[in-house]
């Protein structure tokens, strides 16, 4: 018995250990070599960057609402030091299967390989952006604590820097500008004037978190799943929308094929978006006898979401939803705090453009 718990004991520590986060390279030490994809479609390696005097290694990701935030300061990094012979390459260390989708609060995508080719496209990235997420072994070599994290190699690629980019993370507070600092010393051949810095912003994702990503699943399946009727009164104020959230209303119902293949992708939303100023409200159109069969729908979805029933006419309904909406379903209205009606689909949704206008509209930065 003793040996068995010896033994217990013996793995929990190997456990922790495994999912202590590795220790940032030292100052001096050389860049460690690296063949990863990129989302150009190229696989990238140090000696890909041999021609430039400075090299610069970013990593960050699409998800962190720190990482969005320097995201365009990372271009202007580009544009200012790349005639001046300064590369910077970015590096996405996360595992996409250790995200929880309630991380996601901040964003429209996540951090898998073909997500991040997205965020490439769309912001229109000027620099390599390469995805580490399957393994993290490469990242766990150079360590970074958080995203984003710099690490400034000089011409023999010994590290002179590593941590942050500047001192503020809303776009336009920065008074210290630590990278910019050390680059400009480089290339004067001066000293850093400071080597290292703390980093802020979100905890990296390892592999070996993924038992706590997939713990979500447990929690989510035991919130508790109600249909409450609405009437068309209730239904008007909800549409005028007086609270300072935004709302999400899906108007849905069980005998409709479109709404049951589309209803996935608002529990996803739910999910990311409601510890934020959201709601999701989803109104079925079932007749009140199939009532039962709408909450049997709802909880096999684990639709924890405020959901209602309408008992009452369906024109006037329609009505007083949008006069502008024909009455098909599935039908979808977004609206600002104040009822200002910011989209309106009837039809199926495309999801990731819905959730970009809720990032957009809620605010992807702290």
């Amino acid at each position: 018995m003793k040996l068995l718990i010896l033994s217990y004991l013996t793995l929990f520590v190997v456990v922790r250990l495994l999912a202590e986060d590795p220790t940032p390279l030292a100052i001096g030490a050389s860049a460690p070599d690296f063949s990863l994809p990129a989302t150009d479609g190229k696989m990238y390696s140090l000696k890909d960057f041999d021609k430039a005097q400075i090299l610069v290694v970013v990593f960050t990701c699409n998800h962190c609402p720190t990482a969005q935030a320097y995201e365009e300061r990372i271009k202007q990094l580009v544009v200012d030091y790349t005639p001046k012979g300064v590369a910077l390459v970015a590096i996405s260390p996360n595992d996409p299967l250790s995200v929880r989708l309630d991380e996601l609060g901040y964003t429209d995508l996540s951090d898998s390989f073909e997500e991040m080719k997205i965020r490439y496209r769309d912001k229109q990235f000027n620099f390599p952006y390469l995805y580490d997420g399957e393994t993290s072994q490469v990242s766990k070599q150079y360590g970074p604590q958080a995203t984003p994290h710099v690490f400034i190699f000089d011409a023999e690629r010994k590290l002179r820097y590593t941590g942050r980019i500047d001192d503020g993370e809303k776009p336009g507070t920065a008074q210290t500008h630590d990278t910019r600092n050390a680059l400009d010393a480089l290339l004067a051949n001066k000293p850093v004037p400071v080597e290292k810095t703390k980093t802020f912003g979100c905890s990296i994702k390892w592999p070996d978190k993924r038992a706590y990503a997939e713990s979500a699943a447990g929690e989510w399946a035991k919130e508790k799943v109600e249909l409450k009727v609405i009437s068309r009164d209730a239904l008007v104020d909800l549409i005028a929308n007086k609270t300072s959230d935004y709302l999400l209303v899906n108007i849905w119902a069980t005998w409709c094929g479109p709404c049951v293949v589309e209803f996935p992708s608002f529990v996803d939303m739910n999910r990311m978006y409601r510890n934020r100023d959201f709601e999701l409200i989803t109104i079925s159109l079932d007749d009140p006898e199939r009532e039962a069969t709408a909450l049997k729908f709802l909880t096999r979805k684990q639709a924890s979401m405020k959901n209602f029933i309408y008992n009452g006419d369906k024109y006037k309904f329609i009505e007083a939803i949008d006069k502008k909406w024909e009455g098909a379903l599935p039908y979808t209205l977004f609206i600002a705090p104040g009822g200002k009606i910011l989209y309106a689909k009837q039809g199926i949704i495309e999801p990731l453009a819905l959730r970009k206008l809720i990032a957009d509209s809620i605010g992807r930065i702290y």
